[in-house]
């Protein structure tokens, strides 16, 4: 059995029957309304969209699920590989495909030349460490113009003494 039911005219409820008030206005417009409330609420002329609890503040501010299938999908950003600078493409897919035990071996390698290197530039430093003072001994006795080494004193240059 299907039950005839009207929707009110400021609340946009449904009214069961036997509910609800008719008002016909001066040029016979006919509202229904679901209960006083609302028709007071009508009379004053206060705006349905106002009311947080009106279907039409509901559809105002995007509440329930009226909109749900028009929602926007975002797209996910495609993952795409290109060259840097030292390699190319074709380079990163090789190292890509290697195993990954290769790949240990290739970077301890490298790891251990690379102290190598550093083991070569600290034999090295020392000799250059004695010729270093003797260049800066010249530098270190000649003082900024204004006599103190931090950069000198600050001039006034707020009022004329």
């Amino acid at each position: 059995m299907v039950i005839k039911t009207d929707l009110c005219a400021y609340t946009e409820y449904r009214i069961y029957p036997g509910r609800g008030q008719r008002f016909v206005a001066k040029d016979g417009k006919v509202s229904f309304f679901i209960n006083s409330k609302a028709d007071s609420l009508f009379h004053q002329r206060i705006k349905a969209v106002k009311l947080r609890w009106t279907q039409a503040w509901r559809r105002m501010n995007k509440k329930g699920k009226v909109d749900e299938q028009a929602k926007k999908r975002t797209r996910k950003a495609q993952k795409f590989q290109k060259a840097i600078v030292g390699m190319s493409l074709d380079d990163i897919k090789k190292k890509k495909a290697q195993k990954p035990e290769f790949r240990q071996q290739a970077k301890e390698a490298a790891a251990k030349e690379a102290k190598a290197r550093q083991a070569q530039k600290t034999k090295a430093a020392p000799s250059k460490a004695k010729a270093a003072p003797k260049a800066q001994g010249g530098k270190a006795a000649k003082l900024p113009k204004g006599g103190a080494p931090g950069g000198g004193a600050k001039k006034d240059f707020k009022g004329k003494k």
